[in-house]
């Protein structure tokens, strides 16, 4: 059985490695809040409950409203989707047969997606250990590219590139006649996050992909939207099925959006727990990359194949990331999600046996 190209669903990990999956076990192969879903949620949910019997509104309205008021953005500039996954699907629909540049290491479904409609895909790769994304080196390939994507704050690094490099991006793209696809899945992870949603009235080659599942915890009810200009959420839309988005969702995501005080709370505490963590692994000389969000890459450079580390890992009821997906990583990192203090602190209680037999 070959590795699962996402991460969660752990029994299918241990099944591709060959080892029996124990009774208990950690995953922190999923990147999804630590705190689950806000209680304002499962506190209406029997309200919400009672509305599946109707349909759901074809156009989100009432959703759209919370997000005007937090995007400053009219109706016309919004759509809402089944998730992330769903949007990249529309906006890779809507490049079809053209040239992509996807900027790598990344989230494997631009790829996937472009290929399915017969975009020409090619990479732009980053330079570990920093994956600094240099414009210079990229504008000579922005002659041969229709449309590029980049992930930011990046997965599955937890990079985060400034807006000055943005917006630069977006300039030379425009010039060169290219599309931007920014996905922003993570951007409210980010304690001081400068959004790129504005940038897509200034810039009509923009388009911001934002999820709402992540943050809020909510992936088993698929939840996402897109910010850009009215002509080319006028064609994405005419690609999406009709009730794409379920009424559960919709609902939930007004609640969502509207607790700023929840968001708060969690970057808080992904910072402090991230910060324990670094603190450890530079302490037990793991190299990892400078993430800005709840997860983060991971290697050991006293071993050559870190497979070795990976399933040392599972035996001992920890599920990591792999990375053999990942162009640029090729299998030679592991990423890991932030979880709740317990379950951070029993990584660095395996981590400190794993040192222990190789130093």
């Amino acid at each position: 059985m070959s590795m699962p190209s996402h991460g969660s669903n752990p029994k299918y990990v241990y099944e591709a490695m060959g080892i029996q999956i124990p009774n208990q076990y950690i995953d922190l192969s999923a990147n999804i809040n630590p705190l689950g879903p806000p209680q304002a949620l499962s506190e209406k949910w029997k309200v919400f409950f009672k509305q599946i019997v109707d349909y759901p509104d074809p156009y989100a309205l009432s959703l759209k409203e919370v997000i005007m008021e937090k995007e400053k953005m009219d109706h016309d500039w919004l759509l809402i989707g089944n998730g992330g996954s769903e949007l990249i699907t529309l906006v890779a629909r809507f490049l079809a047969k053209k040239r992509v540049l996807i900027i790598q290491p990344t989230f494997s479904e631009y790829e996937k997606a472009c290929r399915v409609n017969e975009c020409d895909v090619s990479y732009f790769r980053l330079n570990e250990p920093n994956w600094e994304l240099d414009i210079d080196r990229l504008i000579p390939l922005l002659e041969n590219a229709d449309a590029i994507f980049l992930c930011n704050p990046n997965n599955p690094t937890g990079i985060l590139y400034p807006q000055s490099t943005i917006l630069r991006l977006i300039k030379e793209c425009k010039r060169a006649g290219c599309f931007v696809v920014l996905d922003e899945a993570f951007y409210d992870f980010v304690e001081t996050y400068e959004s790129s949603v504005g940038l897509c009235k200034d810039f009509s080659n923009v388009i911001v992909l934002r999820s709402m599942t992540k943050m809020f915890a909510i992936p088993g009810l698929r939840l996402g939207y897109a910010v850009t200009n009215p002509m080319i959420i006028k064609e994405l839309s005419a690609f999406q099925s009709h009730w794409s988005v379920n009424t559960l969702a919709l609902l939930a995501g007004e609640v969502c959006l509207q607790n700023e005080a929840f968001i708060l709370m969690t970057q808080e505490y992904i910072a402090k727990e991230r910060q324990k963590l670094f603190q450890f692994f530079q302490k037990e000389a793991f190299i990892t990359s400078a993430s800005r969000v709840n997860f983060y890459l991971l290697r050991d450079p006293k071993i050559e194949n870190q497979k070795l580390l990976f399933r040392f890992l599972l035996e001992k009821g920890i599920v990591a990331r792999h990375t053999f997906n990942f162009p640029g990583l090729d299998g030679n990192w592991l990423r890991f999600a932030i979880k709740s203090t317990h379950e951070n602190e029993r990584l660095m209680e395996v981590l400190t046996e794993w040192r222990m037999s190789h130093h």
